[in-house]
């Protein structure tokens, strides 16, 4: 079978993104969207970091806040993404969601959220992922896997009957101040729609971009 080379009707098409909307309400417009397609996590976003000689590395985390002061996402700071946001806090966000054919870009720079943040989502986590917060060298050699699962089941002795479990002092959070954001819409043979906010002092400039 070959693919068609006739032009979709526009009804066929996604709308075109706006120009005119403000970046962070269409990334809440979206993500509100996403929330109701997406099978799981719509919240999932890879975090890029790089080391200072540009050494990249990415994963995926997931997204716990979100407000006009930027994106928040939660690690140990001695991690590998920890470390290198320590030395080089330039990173990128990229959010993919299949369901809706959309991808949205984010660049920005990370400081870390406050004592009380952290805090107050370390305390709304489950029992067991905070204590397994407690017990893991996050990103560090293991030698063997039952290592970590005494020491998970001496964290839940130590704990025990106790609904405090306090947040380890190398376990915190990270907003990114985004300066870029870039909205990406898949559209019919490969045609895709693409526009970038690209923030100028207090205002964003907006350009649309060839597929």
């Amino acid at each position: 079978m070959t693919e068609s080379t006739s032009t979709p009707s526009p009804a066929s098409s996604p709308a075109l993104i706006d120009l005119a909307a403000d970046p962070f309400t269409l990334f809440s417009e979206w993500m509100q969207e996403a929330e109701k397609t997406e099978p799981s996590d719509p919240n999932a976003m890879v975090v890029a970091t790089s080391t200072p000689n540009g050494h990249p590395s990415a994963r995926i985390v997931l997204l716990k806040g979100m407000d006009r002061r930027g994106f928040v996402f939660y690690t140990n700071h001695d991690s590998r993404k920890g470390n290198e946001l320590a030395e080089n806090p330039h990173v990128a966000l990229l959010f993919h969601w299949k369901s809706l054919r959309r991808q949205i870009r984010i660049e920005g720079t990370v400081t870390p959220v406050t004592a009380e943040e952290a805090d107050a989502y370390f305390a709304s986590r489950s029992r067991i992922s905070r204590m397994g917060a407690v017990a893991s060298d996050q990103s560090r050699p293991l030698a063997d896997r039952a290592i970590f699962e005494q020491r998970l089941k001496d964290v839940e002795a130590r704990y025990e009957g106790q609904d405090l479990i306090p947040r380890p002092e190398n376990w915190s959070g990270y907003r990114v101040t985004p300066t870029c954001f870039e909205f990406w819409q898949e559209r019919p043979y490969r045609l895709h729609d693409r526009a970038t906010w690209t923030r100028d002092g207090n205002h964003w400039n907006v350009t649309r971009l060839y597929p």
